[in-house]
């Protein structure tokens, strides 16, 4: 049994006020496990506690707020996105950011990054140069076995607990792990090998160092791979895929709104200028540039579906009219989609469908968001909210800001994208304003079929 909503009052209690009567559920954890092992998004009482516990410190205000490692992926991204326009080619943006954040998340999190953005930016399809382009460096070959895993592992949801059914002779996700782990596996056999040549007996007083990384802190509270190899796994996903998510279809919107990119660049300038750094204050301090993200968020919702399932029986009330209590017995499934919900007329107005970074500045928060905070939901919310949100609006800043203080103009080049990827009709599609140019798509997070190709303008030095 299961049921959909996309009614706030219905997902603020599975998520906060009714949290002990819903869980992950013995469903998605067995669709999931393949890839996510046992990790925090594939777990539940306990172990979820424990992961939640580990992972905690490692988003504190001092860790999240020093963004050198920011800025050393961001400076390596866009000279090699400036290289590649030079010769007159089409970036495919989403290409380029994945491979920041991939970046940026493994050095974070492990203390060294696997240099992903080295191996170099594919070129547009139907390229004579894309043809010449047959070898696949490591990282390109694990952030392709990821995303060929997630789309298996999503797709098992379709058949619910018959899922192994249709993997009866092999298990798809399986078949990619390999790849996967020759990335992963060599990260954790270094730091376990230092753990123990560096382990001399001495106390720990279970403090995080500026110097700590969340694997070496797990490496101090257990000595079980499995457990340490999921959780990583687990954090990289979320710290790669949600916010090159954000990032391309943000870049997507600010291509398709010039004039919103004009007054965003404006802002930029004016506290940061073209070339300073910006600050952590810095980044609090720019409004427009929180709306536009917020907007982006709230259009494109990194994870546009989930799940979970009751663990006991429950009934689900709504304030909006016309909606009766609904009864939830054990054991039933709720799917719930933020994507639909952030795009309903009646909860943000009748230009729900429109890219208005405004909404999130002007009298529209007060009439609709803060009387029902619930409705906007890009990170979750609940016992089990993001805890990386933070550290995902700052990553997401910092290179909004790099990237404007060094192009002027961004143009939107769908025609170099492969013709398999061009959207359908959208227009009298629900949930659509008809202008969509990108075909959305989703495993687990969401990103554009096909890529984001762009060409940007660099500004001119006087600016």
């Amino acid at each position: 049994m299961q049921f959909f909503t996309v009614e706030p009052d219905h997902i603020k209690a599975i998520l906060a006020t009714e949290f002990t009567s819903f869980e992950k559920g013995p469903t998605f954890r067995s669709q999931m496990k393949s890839l996510l092992g046992v990790g925090v998004f594939n777990a539940d009482g306990d172990m979820w506690k424990f992961h939640r516990s580990m992972a905690r410190p490692f988003f504190s205000k001092d860790r999240i707020g020093h963004f050198d490692i920011f800025d050393r992926h961001a400076q390596d991204a866009l000279r090699q996105m400036r290289t590649r326009m030079k010769s007159g080619y089409a970036v495919d943006w989403q290409d380029l950011v994945s491979r920041f954040t991939l970046d940026s998340a493994t050095e974070f999190l492990f203390g060294r990054d696997v240099h992903s953005l080295s191996a170099g930016l594919p070129y547009p399809p139907e390229s004579e140069l894309a043809r010449l382009q047959t070898t696949t460096p490591e990282a390109d070959e694990f952030a392709s076995a990821f995303l060929w895993a997630q789309t298996a592992s999503a797709k098992r949801g379709r058949y619910q607990g018959l899922w192994a059914l249709q993997e009866f002779w092999t298990d798809k996700v399986q078949s990619r792990k390999a790849a996967i782990d020759k990335f992963i596996n060599p990260i954790l056999l270094d730091a376990i090998q230092k753990k123990n040549e560096n382990e001399k007996g001495q106390g720990d007083d279970g403090k995080v160092s500026e110097e700590d990384t969340l694997l070496s802190q797990l490496l101090k509270v257990t000595d079980d791979y499995n457990i340490i190899h999921d959780e990583t796994l687990n954090i990289l996903l979320a710290g790669r895929d949600t916010t090159a998510c954000t990032l391309t279809f943000a870049i997507y919107r600010l291509a398709e709104h010039p004039d919103i990119l004009k007054r965003l660049r404006e802002e930029i300038l004016d506290v940061v200028g073209p070339t300073r750094r910006p600050s952590y204050d810095d980044v609090r301090n720019m409004k427009f540039l929180r709306a536009v993200i917020n907007e982006t968020l709230r259009l494109y919702p990194p994870v546009p579906v989930n799940v979970r399932c009751a663990v006991k029986d429950t009934v689900l009330t709504s304030k909006t009219p016309g909606e009766t209590p609904l009864f939830v017995p054990a054991g039933m499934r709720c799917i719930y989609s933020v994507f639909v919900m952030h795009r309903r007329k009646d909860l943000w107005g009748p230009d729900a469908l429109k890219f208005d970074p405004d909404r999130f500045l002007d009298e529209r928060v007060q009439k609709y968001l803060t009387p029902n905070p619930f409705i906007f939901l890009p990170f979750n919310a609940g016992p089990r909210i993001c805890l990386g949100q933070q550290f995902a609006y700052n990553e997401m800043s910092f290179m909004l800001v790099r990237l404007l203080q060094q192009v002027s103009a961004i143009e939107f080049c769908p025609e170099v994208a492969p013709a398999s990827t061009i959207p359908p009709g959208y227009t009298d599609s629900p949930g659509s304003d008809g202008t969509d140019r990108v075909w959305m798509a989703s495993h687990l997070t969401m990103y554009a079929r096909g890529g984001l190709w762009v060409k940007m303008t660099e500004a001119q030095a006087e600016e």
